[in-house]
C-alpha cells in the first residue's frame, strides 16, 4: 500500500520557492534542519495555501505558504494556522505537528511555516483498487469520517488554549453577512442566483447551536488515511480556516462536497471526495449519525447544506478574482467563474424542492 501514499509532483511554474533561502532559515532557526541540501517538491492539490514536501537530507517535512497574488490576507493567515497546530498537536492526534514559523519578509517574501509530514493515503475523486474498499469497508470508512467531525468538536478549546480563536456568540449572522461582502468584493459577472441565495441565507438564519473549534473546510481530501487500514484516518489537513464556531455550520460544510450518486451531472464535478460510490453515507445518513454520536439534534439541515454551497462558492469565486485579474496563471481556474454559480444553482435547486 506504501505506492498509494499521497505523492508530490514538481513545482508548478510561477510557485517556485528559493530553497537555498529555506536552507539559511533553516541554519538560524531549525537545528533539526540545519545544514542539510533541501529538495523542493509541491502537492498538487488544493486550490488555496500552497502545500510543498521539502526534503531535507533524510528527512520529509511539509511547508504552508499563502497563494501567489492572494486578495483576502484574513484568508492565509499563517501565524494564525500554527498557532492553531502548535495547540491541538499536542492533544490531538490527527493534527500535523508545527516544526517552524517564518514572518521574515525577506526569506519568501511572505510568512511560512513548516510542519511534520502526515503520510497516507488520501482520497479524491476515485478510490484504487487497491484499497479494497468494497460497499460495506467503504461505508465504515464513511462513519470513522463522521465520528472523526464529532470528536474535533467535543474537544475543549478553551484547555487547548484557543479561548480566544473566535467569537462564537452571533457566529452564524456574521458568516452570512461575511460571505455575502466577500462574494460582493470578488465579484466579476453579474449572477442573479448567487445574490437570490445570499438572500434566503439571511431571512432563514437559525440562532446558533453552540460553539466548538471547527475545521470549516472538513471534506475527503483533507483527511489522511492509515495505508495499512485506509477505513481508518490518521490525519486531517489543511486548518487556515479552523476557528471557534457553531459546529453544525462545519457540518454544513461537509455536506456542500458530499455529492450522492444520483445528483445532477454538474454537482459531480464538486465532489470532495468518492461519495457517490457503492457503501456511501446519503447526505441524511451523514446528518443522522453527526446527530447521534454528537447529541446535537440538527433542525434545519436545509439552511446549513445551502450555506456549505454558498460559502464553497463564495471561496471558488476569489480564487477565479485572483485568475481573472491576472494574479495567478494556474489554468485550473479559468472555469471557476462558472463553477460558482453551478453551486449556487444547486443551493437554489435544493431550497426549491426544500
Amino acid at each position: 500500500m506504501t505506492d498509494l501514499v499521497d505523492t508530490a509532483r514538481s513545482v508548478r511554474a510561477g510557485e517556485e520557492v528559493n530553497a537555498g533561502a529555506l536552507e539559511a532559515f533553516f541554519a538560524a532557526q531549525v537545528p533539526a534542519l540545519a545544514n542539510k541540501p533541501v529538495e523542493i517538491l509541491q502537492f498538487p492539490g488544493g486550490h488555496s495555501n500552497l502545500t510543498y514536501l521539502l526534503r531535507v537530507g533524510d528527512q520529509e517535512v511539509v511547508m504552508r505558504r499563502p497563494p501567489f497574488g492572494t486578495k483576502v490576507k484574513s484568508a492565509h493567515d499563517m501565524g494564525r494556522e500554527h498557532r492553531i497546530l502548535s495547540a491541538l498537536s499536542q492533544h490531538y492526534s490527527r493534527a500535523p505537528k508545527p516544526l517552524a514559523y517564518c514572518e521574515d519578509p525577506s526569506v519568501m517574501g511572505v510568512p511560512f511555516y513548516v510542519m511534520q509530514r502526515v503520510r497516507g493515503v488520501i482520497l479524491r475523486k476515485q478510490v484504487p483498487e487497491e484499497l479494497n474498499l468494497d460497499g460495506p469497508r467503504f461505508r465504515k470508512l464513511c462513519e470513522n469520517l463522521i465520528d472523526a467531525l464529532v470528536e474535533l468538536h467535543a474537544l475543549d478549546y478553551r484547555a487547548l488554549g484557543l479561548g480566544d480563536l473566535g467569537k462564537p456568540e452571533g457566529y452564524v449572522q456574521r458568516q452570512v453577512e461575511g460571505w455575502t461582502k466577500r462574494y460582493s468584493g470578488s465579484q466579476t459577472d453579474h449572477a442573479p442566483v448567487i445574490e437570490q441565495v445570499a438572500g434566503w441565507l439571511a431571512d432563514k438564519r437559525p440562532p446558533d447551536s453552540g460553539a466548538a473549534l471547527i475545521h470549516n473546510d472538513y471534506k475527503f481530501d483533507n483527511v489522511v488515511l492509515d495505508p495499512a487500514d485506509p477505513t481508518r484516518i490518521v490525519g486531517i489537513l489543511d486548518w487556515e480556516m479552523s476557528t471557534i464556531g457553531d459546529p453544525l455550520m462545519d457540518l454544513g460544510t461537509c455536506l456542500s462536497y458530499w455529492v450522492e450518486a444520483n445528483d445532477r451531472p454538474m454537482l459531480q464535478l464538486f465532489r470532495g471526495g468518492p461519495t457517490n460510490r457503492p457503501g456511501a453515507l446519503t447526505r441524511s445518513e451523514l446528518v443522522q449519525r453527526y446527530s447521534e454520536r454528537s447529541g446535537r439534534p440538527v433542525a434545519n439541515p436545509l439552511f446549513y447544506y445551502a450555506f456549505g454551497l454558498f460559502k464553497t462558492a463564495v471561496v471558488i469565486q476569489q480564487i477565479y478574482y485572483r485568475y481573472r485579474n491576472g494574479l495567478t496563471k494556474d489554468e485550473r481556474f479559468s472555469l471557476f467563474g462558472k463553477s460558482a454559480i453551478a453551486l449556487c444553482e444547486e443551493a437554489a435547486h435544493a431550497i426549491e424542492k426544500a
